[in-house]
């Protein structure tokens, strides 16, 4: 990491812990930064002390050369104010003219799954094969979804709005618990609670939508829909995050194409017929294997192995 980057943390450390409210949780999570690096030390106490100074003007100043009381309040107050002005430049200069420093990129392989935990005790749960970007400044939180699938739990806050960007999508965190995936073009926005604005490109012609729980809205490059879907179809969609699929009356085709998102071995369903075949059942997202002999014990059909692959037909 930069010392730009290390910058930048430390004056996001120390303005939540000077302006935000502060908690002992807050306080565990900043020492272990701290203790992750003496650069991160350095940089903190440097900051710090800017920040520290207006306390000390006071007592700097000879006894002899103090003015009368109103006067000297006068001179300590311009003091503190234009010492927090120069605290404000610096942090201002670190995330105003240094962008690019506060951002990070969180990335899972194929079959992978991460939390991250971001600055804010917000929380990303990143599903296979995901790459996204977050941006956590002082006036604006945003995380940009490249591919893949990620869940949302936001820790609100009116006067810093968190923003999902896919695509040329955009959704507005209004107090939310929500997942959005992003395949090429086909962008879908699932909340689970609470509420999010859906943001449609500008000159689209497509107007904002505000989602509330259970609501599921799909855009691709040619259309734009909201459909509603009961909590227990969404828990079984976000099965995903125990590290479990979950298929009620799910067509095999359909099947294949989700244990191929999470694993190298990719099934392919041999013929239409096969396809259509319906499943109920609940598999650990890396076992194949468990899924193709339920397949073959419950209809009959062929599973061969070969190339990599597994092929079911009959």
């Amino acid at each position: 990491m930069s010392a730009i980057e290390i910058e930048a943390q430390a004056a996001d450390w120390l303005q939540r812990r000077h302006v935000w409210s502060w908690t002992h949780e807050d306080q565990e999570k900043l020492d272990a930064w701290l203790g992750e690096n003496i650069a991160h030390r350095v940089a903190y106490v440097r900051l710090e002390a800017a920040w520290g100074r207006a306390e000390t003007l006071a007592d700097m100043r000879p006894a002899s050369r103090r003015l009368p009381q109103l006067a000297s309040g006068f001179i300590f107050l311009r003091s503190v104010a234009a010492t927090l002005l120069a605290v404000a430049l610096v942090i201002g200069a670190i995330y105003v003219l240094s962008p690019v420093s506060r951002e990070q990129t969180f990335a899972t392989a194929l079959g992978g799954r991460e939390t991250v935990i971001l600055a804010d005790d917000s929380r990303i749960e990143l599903n296979t094969d995901t790459v996204v970007r977050a941006d956590m400044g002082l006036a604006r939180r945003s995380v940009v979804l490249d591919k893949g699938e990620a869940y949302f739990q936001i820790k609100h806050d009116a006067d810093h709005p968190f923003e999902v960007k896919a695509g040329n999508y955009r959704v507005i965190d209004l107090g939310t618990k929500f997942v959005v995936r992003r395949d090429g073009d086909r962008i879908e926005v699932a909340l689970v609670e609470g509420s999010a604005r859906v943001d449609a490109p500008e000159g689209s012609g497509r107007r904002s939508v505000t989602l509330a729980p259970g609501e599921i809205a799909v855009a691709t490059a040619n259309d734009f829909a909201i459909s509603k879907r009961l909590p227990q179809a969404l828990a079984t969609e976000l099965g995903w995050r125990r590290g479990m699929l979950i298929f009620k009356h799910t067509t095999l085709a359909e099947a294949a194409n989700t244990f191929n998102r999470y694993n190298r071995r990719k099934l392919v369903v041999g013929d239409a017929a096969v396809a259509k075949l319906t499943i109920n059942g609940t598999f650990r997202i890396d076992d194949v294997d468990a899924f193709t002999r339920l397949v073959r014990e419950v209809f009959d059909v062929n599973v061969k192995s070969a190339d990599g692959n597994i092929t079911i037909s009959k």
